[in-house]
């Protein structure tokens, strides 16, 4: 299938490592002009140099400068961004009842609050050009809370609500918003949560990762290249009817509808 995308500018925020990396490298499969950033510098230009047309650029967009450091440099290598792919790292483990609130307002800043200040930098050209993309990395938390993941399952939700929210008021521009929601990937994130749960329970992280693939229904781990592709189609041409959506890549995971 063309996805129609050959030459466009996708910014993917948070892919050096993990899901934002192989999005990065299925939408440079594409043809896609494709900016990968990171905090690793280093790491950044090393996958941006394996990509057909790319740059890396080391940032961090937690940093008050981030985001236009980031955008700044995108636009100077490519011009405007068609897609945008908001990604980052997940808060660390915790549970509701241990939560301050300290922590909370860290946690929508780092995944709402700069978010949306990538959304606001790049809406008004998507929107002028009738053609955008808007894709969130999130979490299948924002359905299904997880358990011992409290930081994450409140600052991903209330993405997940915004991006609904501008879904609808931008869908007659020709810009879709989406969320793909990972389920059990295998990731570096993943093992380390893993690891955490082995640590917690004093199982070994072999028996952590059986039990973990036996509750989904495909019975294995998905591969990031699996997320990727699914994370290109919604950024491509064949998707322009699709937005508001939170799809679900997760083996058959999440019991909801």
């Amino acid at each position: 299938m063309d996805l129609g995308i050959k030459g466009r500018t996708a910014l993917v925020c948070a892919s050096t490592s993990g899901l934002g990396e192989a999005t990065a490298r299925a939408l440079g499969a594409e043809g896609t002009n494709v900016v990968v950033s990171g905090r690793r510098a280093e790491l950044a230009e090393s996958i941006a140099a394996e990509l057909p047309s790319a740059i890396g650029v080391g940032v961090d967009l937690t940093a008050p400068d981030g985001s236009t450091t980031l955008l700044d440099a995108a636009t100077s290598a490519f011009g405007e961004i068609d897609i945008l792919v908001l990604n980052g790292p997940g808060p660390r483990p915790a549970t509701a009842a241990t939560l301050d609130t300290e922590s909370i307002v860290g946690a929508v800043h780092n995944l709402l609050v700069v978010q949306q200040r990538l959304v606001a930098a790049v809406l008004s050209g998507m929107r002028e050009r009738r053609w955008g993309r808007i894709l969130s990395i999130a979490s299948s938390g924002v359905v299904e809370p997880l358990p011992h993941l409290a930081l994450s399952n409140i600052g991903r939700s209330a993405l997940a609500a915004y991006l609904k929210s501008l879904a609808t008021d931008v869908a007659s521009d020709g810009v879709t918003v989406n969320l793909l929601l990972p389920g059990r990937i295998a990731t570096d994130r993943t093992e380390a949560l893993d690891s955490g749960v082995a640590q917690r329970t004093g199982r070994p992280a072999s028996e952590v990762r059986a039990a973990a693939e036996r509750a989904i229904p495909a019975g294995r781990y998905g591969s990031p290249a699996e997320f990727g592709a699914v994370a290109a189609f919604l950024c491509g041409s064949p998707a322009s009817y699709l937005t508001g959506s939170a799809v679900r890549c997760d083996g058959g995971l999440v019991g909801a509808l």
